[in-house]
């Protein structure tokens, strides 16, 4: 593999993780996940190096400052979700295919930053109040929460266009699909292929 990466960006409640763990599935030996960094605590099971590397946000902007980062953003006031450079070149060094699941700032970043060596792909539910009723049915964050997360997702569908395909995920099985040929083409030939997806 030539360093070659893939970008898997969405507003929250869109599907990007469940897709992004499938597409994973499919290439056990060869791609693997780009562990991101961020400064909000752990929800639930998760666990530091597996999920999120889990800093501080005082040890976030220490990083910053010493330019370990192929990419950040402060998401809200104090939350930073970021890329670090040692986590490309872990997977690189292994000879792996680097999948990133991040938020939309974040995937118009590293798709300049990777440039061709990188497909990215932005995920959309099929409207904002599907997006609104998944939310609540995941069950992890309040009313308020929810509403500013789908704030948030009306001004991230914006960056749709920067990315090289957008995925409308109304049904899981046809967006499995979907993914699958694109990531397929990508990595069978390094070239996107648009009118595969017209």
């Amino acid at each position: 593999m030539d360093n070659r990466v893939l970008i898997f960006s969405a507003p929250s409640g869109s599907g990007k993780s469940t897709i992004v763990n499938h597409i994973l599935g499919l290439y056990p030996e060869s791609m693997e996940f780009s562990v991101s960094a961020t400064s909000r605590p752990p929800r639930g099971e998760e666990k530091d190096g597996r999920e999120y590397y889990f800093l501080s946000p005082d040890e976030f902007r220490e990083m910053i400052r010493q330019d370990k980062f192929v990419e950040f953003e402060e998401v809200y006031e104090g939350r930073f979700y970021g890329t670090l450079k040692s986590e490309c070149e872990r997977i690189w060094g292994a000879g792996h295919t680097i999948i990133f699941d991040v938020d939309v700032k974040g995937g118009v970043n590293l798709k300049k930053y990777f440039g061709d060596k990188a497909l990215a792909i932005f995920i959309k539910a099929p409207s904002v109040e599907v997006l609104r009723d998944r939310l609540i049915k995941r069950g992890t964050d309040s009313p308020e929460a929810i509403e500013e997360r789908v704030a948030k997702a009306e001004e991230e569908m914006t960056y749709a266009p920067q990315f090289d395909y957008i995925l409308v995920n109304d049904d899981l099985k046809t967006a499995y699909a979907e993914s699958e040929k694109m990531v397929e083409d990508f990595l069978d030939d390094g070239r996107l292929n648009y009118s595969t997806f017209i």
